[in-house]
């Protein structure tokens, strides 16, 4: 199965029919079956905030989560990964996500590490150790450190590694060069799921960290052909994994919905589990 999701879904009017005002979940859930919600990074949402989440889509419906900042090591450039407070943090998100899981709703748990988590012999056994405190609930990873991809063969020894901890490689598209950025790595690391995330293709916006760099980077609207691109490799990862994951974080100017919309057309893409669409008859 392919499933194409968006990062969060209040702001992409495309699916409001070009309204100027936030989606509900319920409506965002009306057109597509998958969503990547960034907010668990910030703070772990209560269980209440899980339950409304819950209520608001149908049994089908998939959540991709952010993994909390703590887990992910960002403003620690050296983690102190025993740390007790850290142990909390995991286990208290473990229950917090549980009633999700159980409900076959998380599709992953997303570790998007910072771009100072190098490969570093710390940094490789923390994989492990994230391995072992997440459980069995399914995780994927998305490096942003060059230094994972130094050269093919070092490239595929992650990819072992990562495969040997059952945890899913995220194909990641984004802007990339010899000391920034990571470059597209197609390789199922799990049998029952691939994960893509598109971040668009601005490189101007995406290394120039100015003032604006968060509102420009994901500034970015992929072409057709580059659309049809996507679709090939998506095509390729079905013929590897279970489930292949597509979200498109190109948002800065509402280009991600249009371009989901689009992939989907491309690939012919159906979906039985989406919620109930309410007609507007006045």
């Amino acid at each position: 199965m392919i499933t194409i999701g968006l990062t969060t879904w209040t702001e992409h009017p495309a699916l409001i029919g070009g309204e100027q005002r936030p989606v509900t979940l319920t409506e965002y859930a009306g057109t597509l079956p998958l969503v990547e919600l960034d907010t668990p990074f910030y703070g772990i949402p209560t269980a209440k905030t899980i339950a409304t989440w819950q209520a608001q889509v149908p049994d089908g419906f998939q959540f991709i989560l952010k993994a909390n900042q703590a887990m992910t090591t960002h403003g620690k450039r050296d983690q102190a990964v025993a740390d007790a407070d850290l142990q909390t943090t995991f286990t208290h998100y473990r229950e917090i996500v549980a009633p999700l899981a159980a409900a076959h709703q998380l599709r992953t748990v997303l570790f998007q590490f910072p771009p100072y988590f190098n490969r570093t012999t710390a940094n490789i056994d923390y994989l492990r150790q994230v391995r072992v405190a997440m459980g069995n609930l399914p995780v994927a990873v998305e490096f942003r450190s060059p230094s994972w991809f130094a050269t093919p063969g070092l490239t595929q020894d992650v990819m072992r590694y990562l495969q040997s901890l059952r945890l899913t490689n995220v194909v990641t598209d984004e802007p990339h060069n010899l000391n920034d950025g990571v470059p597209l790595v197609g390789t199922v690391t799990t049998p029952d799921l691939a994960v893509v995330r598109l971040h668009g293709r601005n490189a101007k916006g995406w290394f120039n960290q100015g003032s604006n760099w968060r509102k420009t980077r994901t500034l970015y609207k992929y072409s057709e052909a580059e659309l049809q691109e996507v679709a090939t490799l998506v095509t390729q990862l079905a013929a590897q994994a279970k489930d292949v994951c597509v979200i498109f974080n190109n948002n800065s100017g509402r280009d991600a919905a249009p371009n989901a919309l689009r992939l989907q057309e491309i690939l012919n893409l159906h979906w039985t589990n989406l919620a109930p669409q309410q007609l507007d008859l006045f």
